[in-house]
């Protein structure tokens, strides 16, 4: 399994609010970074992990996006990205995508945010999409698009919030996102601040690990029922934050879109190499 370009990285995440009430949590975690043509494969040489299919690990992919159609410019998750990159003004072309999450485990998962990496047929990274889940069964994507990004620097991008997370958040806020590309290590950091400035800090930063059955055990040994943990830390620290006197804020109607497109700072972000 050692030949795949996907892997795993361990790693903490950091949870810091500092208003209306300071705030702060950090626990360890892993995401793997799964090339998503890559994922059959890996299913079948792996005897921990699998694909649409029960395991100790797993992948499914109507976890990610809606269901997906044969007819329809949908077929699968490859299918279902590209159509995000197409409403984004954008021609993909095939290159690879690489999906930063985390795997079911033991049947359950539940994923606050995923990251899709979008590279050309030469490898470039030309979009990222952040795709964000609530505990309420929503799920939103926010679409970057991107200019040259050859220089190895950190990527930072911006927007406004259109989706409903935490009813302890306000609905008016702007995000801040700081993500560094998946080599030796990675790191994603996001920030929601308004009008008075900084209101939350969220980042997760891990080691490279590769993807095999021996570091699957070992993660299943250290990480003991994650996803569960997930969720239940989620509902635990709400009740913290509840019991600190910070008021629940009304949850809006269901959005009709389910991405935001973020507009394109240039007109060669657009294009895939040809």
């Amino acid at each position: 399994m050692n030949a795949f370009r996907s892997a795993i990285y361990t790693g903490r995440v950091t949870h810091r609010r500092l208003r209306p009430k300071q705030h702060f949590l950090r626990y360890r975690m892993f995401y793997m970074l799964l090339d998503i043509d890559e994922i059959a494969g890996i299913a079948r040489a792996s005897r921990l992990f699998s694909h649409n299919r029960f395991n100790l690990f797993g992948f499914f992919d109507g976890d990610h996006g809606s269901k997906f159609d044969a007819a329809a410019r949908c077929p699968d998750l490859r299918g279902y990205v590209e159509d995000h990159l197409r409403d984004a003004g954008m021609v993909p072309d095939g290159g690879p995508i690489k999906l930063m999450t985390m795997p079911r485990i033991l049947g359950y998962v539940f994923n606050p945010l995923s990251v899709y990496f979008c590279h050309d047929r030469n490898g470039r990274l030309k979009a990222l999409i952040y795709e964000v889940n609530n505990t309420f069964g929503q799920r939103h994507s926010y679409v970057f698009p991107l200019g040259d990004t050859d220089d190895g620097k950190p990527l930072h991008q911006e927007c406004g919030k259109e989706f409903y997370v935490s009813p302890f958040m306000e609905m008016a806020l702007d995000y801040d996102f700081t993500i560094t590309r998946p080599a030796d290590t990675a790191s994603v950091v996001i920030n929601a601040s308004d009008k008075d400035g900084l209101i939350i800090a969220t980042a997760f930063s891990g080691k490279r690990q590769e993807f095999s059955d021996r570091q699957l055990l070992k993660l299943f040994l250290g990480y003991p029922l994650l996803t569960l943990k997930v969720i239940a830390g989620i509902h635990w620290e709400a009740l913290w934050i509840w019991v600190k006197g910070v008021k629940c804020r009304p949850r809006p109607r269901t959005p009709v879109q389910t991405r935001t497109i973020i507009p394109r700072r240039t007109e060669s972000d657009t294009q895939f190499s040809k």
